[in-house]
């Protein structure tokens, strides 16, 4: 626009201006003839003296400077200030806080930058916490928000905004967001500037970064906790975590405190010195919670002895977390083909845990207790000898003799192994023990094998003389889901003083194992009685495991344990047909038998579905803290369950430093069908104080039956989200800049950023003309032609 300018407004001064410039250049030429500048030097001199005097005379043409910028009054100007209370963190060697610098940013802003471009666009100003605000003005700002939910207001004001003249959205925060979603695209919003207020971390804090949970069936320590802190400013210092289990009260209406007595007696600590505080500290705490179910955990950290500074916060020294271990009761079907010794200890070593049910259907005998003589041709027992036909009596003759044990009532396996889905799927896992596979119709070992393949149950087969291959298991439904083959080993070999080893697989598994470390466990393998039963089997099968070996005097090796995934569920094979020895040895062997059982039976029915199974799931583009509870259903052979009726109720419980422990009324909430998956219904809560909470699905069928019910909790721990991370989240704001065509902007630069922000591209922009002649850049260039020539000429003694 400028070079056309010029061109429209003097083509018809071009050739006077050539000549003037030739004539001009010439007698320069003759006037540095005579001097004593040479070479370069002398061409130098004339150059910046005929383009000084070209600069003026251009000038006299009166050229146009043309060019665009933003209508005043046309565009509007989104500014948002954050209004947590992570800005309440001052920084390393800065006098104020991150939010009186910003409070200071916006004190004059009506006469500094935020006038000027008040001048040019109607500016609104927006606060963000854990909401979205518009207000008048940033008198408002307390910094007292419990979060920051900075992307949530970006795409917000995108929406809101749509399709208006927005020139643009200035982001005023620290960009340490609560609702950050890596796979949220910014891409199509107004152009967002963010100004990153501070520079980098506090002098000292301690903030839990994460906590993990991980669960296992190991009996003395089921749930792992493990904490990472981030320290800063404590080098050589010593820093004590500790975790105490919280529950809920006898009616769920207070949250047991942390200084009650009887809390504090299960206070766990431990203590690590700072050696790096560039580095994570990492505390791992084994826990065996106190009841089944949902459980809450309450970790807290300090640093042991005196502080010479107090720390940037104290509200990211504690966190609470929920554990969900499942209620329960599993209910395990046992089959055996006799009474043996196995079942005794199986049956001893769940009789008191409330989470295992064992149901035992043991045979006492086969078809016929007693072999009479009957006539030639004649098919019937002889004691039914005159009956026209075969009675009810007759038919039930040459069954084989079953007892039941532990029946939760009277029809339960009352005609026997379940014929039906409905009746096999009410179970979590299968065990059979020295039982042949003609015991079984067809139909029963296919049901077998869909108990585990579709509902996801589990199956073990013990070791005898009628399990595997020697029960005929190979070619069957029940044989093709074994982690072993079983081919090729119609003679069987005799073996005897077998000892028992884990594998290298087998150490990794925590139900496994008995002991807290390797030297002990390695010792209680060593001590155990030999064992002289095993079942042989050819190989292991393709994707399964072997977790324990046994060894006879020769020194072969045969799996004992071997374990895999058949489609949703696991099976296992324990080729090993004589444990019960172990359990004859003493007092010490009887309980580690049993506890090896009740570890191997959590293993079986662990990540069993249920009938109803619900979900808390982290919903934030809903809002802040928001949870999608989600609630599967299904019938009773686990297809999904249509037309049904979900109720979730709700319970919430005060953090344990809360004011108010009393609890909030329950809620009450309905979930609606899931358009994208059957069986699935779906609802929104949004938590407005933080505490624990759990959640109670009931499902009832189209009849009005009820399917099931099923638990879940979660924390809502806004302050642990606000201050995990104290350092700015610079990445964040050049990653939203970047996507919508922003840039970030440093605070000590906002006010020369806002006097250029009205010449850069906006949604309504008008074109501007003022002479060249107007413009202090071309004297400016002129005169410093003139002066670099001078002091070429005076540096060769000419001036």
């Amino acid at each position: 626009m400028f070079w056309a300018a010029i061109f429209l407004s003097a083509k018809n001064w071009l050739p006077w201006a050539a000549g003037f410039l030739l004539v001009a250049g010439l007698l320069l030429a003759w006037g540095y003839r005579a001097t004593r500048i040479r070479g370069g030097l002398r061409l130098a001199c004339v150059s910046l003296k005929i383009l000084g005097i070209a600069l003026l005379a251009l000038c006299l043409l009166e050229p146009m400077w043309s060019g665009e910028r933003a209508v005043p009054g046309a565009n509007q100007l989104l500014v948002v200030a954050d209004n947590s209370q992570g800005m309440q963190i001052r920084d390393r060697d800065a006098g104020k806080t991150r939010g009186e610098r910003l409070q200071g940013l916006l004190a004059d802003a009506e006469k500094g930058w935020l006038g000027g471009l008040n001048e040019n666009f109607k500016v609104r100003p927006f606060l963000i916490d854990s909401r979205l605000q518009a207000v008048g003005d940033f008198s408002g700002l307390d910094f007292k928000g419990d979060g920051s939910s900075l992307t949530y207001a970006v795409k917000t004001l995108g929406e809101r905004y749509r399709g208006q003249p927005v020139a643009g959205l200035i982001l005023m925060t620290d960009g340490n967001a609560t609702d950050v979603d890596e796979a949220m695209d910014f891409t199509g919003l107004p152009p967002v500037y963010p100004v990153v207020m501070g520079k980098g971390e506090p002098e000292r804090d301690l903030a839990i970064r994460k906590v993990s949970v991980s669960q296992t069936s190991f009996e003395d320590a089921p749930v792992t906790l493990q904490v990472e802190v981030s320290v800063t400013g404590y080098k050589g210092e010593s820093i004590m975590a500790s975790v105490v289990e919280v529950s809920p009260g006898g009616t769920n209406t207070t949250m047991l405190s942390v200084t009650n007595q009887s809390a504090m007696e299960r206070v766990k600590g431990q203590t690590q010195e700072v050696k790096d505080d560039t580095q994570p500290l990492v505390f791992r705490f084994l826990e065996r919670p106190i009841s089944p179910g949902s459980t809450f955990y309450w970790v807290t950290m300090m640093a042991k002895g005196d502080t010479k500074t107090s720390e940037a916060t104290l509200l990211n020294n504690q966190q609470l977390v929920a554990v969900n271990r499942g209620e329960g009761p599993y209910r395990i079907l046992y089959v055996s083909g006799r009474p043996n010794w196995e079942f005794k200890f199986l049956n001893r070593s769940v009789w008191d845990d409330p989470q295992l049910e064992l149901m035992g259907l043991l045979r006492v005998a086969k078809r016929e207790k007693m072999n009479f003589k009957s006539r030639v041709g004649e098919n019937s027992n002889p004691l039914f000898r005159g009956f026209d036909r075969k009675t009810e009596e007759t038919e039930r003759y040459d069954q084989p003799v079953l007892i039941r044990l532990n029946a939760k009532d009277e029809a339960e396996l009352r005609d026997g192994f379940p014929k039906s889905a409905e009746d096999l799927y009410r179970y979590h896992a299968v065990i059979l023990d020295d039982l042949e596979s003609e015991f079984f119709t067809q139909d029963q070992m296919s049901l077998v094998q869909r108990f585990v393949s579709d509902r996801g149950g589990g199956f073990l087969m013990l070791g005898g003389q009628e399990s595997f291959n020697q029960g005929k298991y190979d070619n069957t439904p029940i044989g093709a889901m074994l982690p072993v083959y079983l081919d090729g080993h119609a003679e069987v070999t005799p073996v005897n003083n077998l000892k028992l080893a884990l594998t290298r697989e087998g150490w990794l598994q925590p139900w496994v194992r008995l002991r807290a470390n390797e030297g002990e466990e390695q010792e209680r393998y060593a001590s155990m009685p030999a064992l002289q039963v095993m079942n042989h089997t050819r190989s292991v099968k393709p994707g399964a495991n072997v977790l324990a070996t046994v060894q006879d005097n020769d020194g072969e090796k045969y799996p004992a344990l071997v374990v895999q995934k058949f489609g949703y569920g696991r099976t296992a094979a324990i080729t090993i047909g004589d444990l019960w020895r172990w359990g004859f040895h003493d007092e010490h062997m009887m309980a580690d038998l049993q506890k090896a059982w009740r570890q191997t039976l959590r293993w079986l029915v662990a990540d069993v579905p249920e009938r109803v199974e619900i979900r808390a799931e982290s919903a934030r583009q809903e809002g802040h803290g928001a949870v999608r509870l989600k609630v599967r259903a299904r019938d009773a052979v686990f297809k999904p369950l249509d037309n049904a009726t979900v109720v979730v109720n709700l319970k919430s419980m005060p953090l344990p430093t809360a004011t108010n422990t009393t609890a909030l009324p329950e809620i009450k909430l309905t979930a609606e069908p899931s358009l994208s998956e059957p069986g699935l219904y779906e609802t929104v809560f949004i938590p407005r104080e933080a505490g624990g909470y759990v959640a109670t699905a009931i499902a009832t069928d189209a009849n009005g039956v009820t399917a099931g019910t099923a638990l879940t909790a979660w924390a809502s721990d806004f302050a642990a989200e606000e201050f995990a991370s104290l350092k700015p989240n610079r990445e964040l704001m050049e990653k939203i800049a970047r996507q919508t065509g922003g840039e970030v902007i440093d605070e000590d630069k906002l006010a020369a950023f806002a006097a250029k922000l009205p010449q850069r591209r906006a949604p309504v922009m008008e074109t501007t003309a003022q002479p060249l002649w107007h413009t202090s850049w071309v004297f400016l260039l002129a005169l410093t032609c003139f002066l670099a020539e001078w002091g070429l000429r005076r540096k060769s003694g000419l001036a």
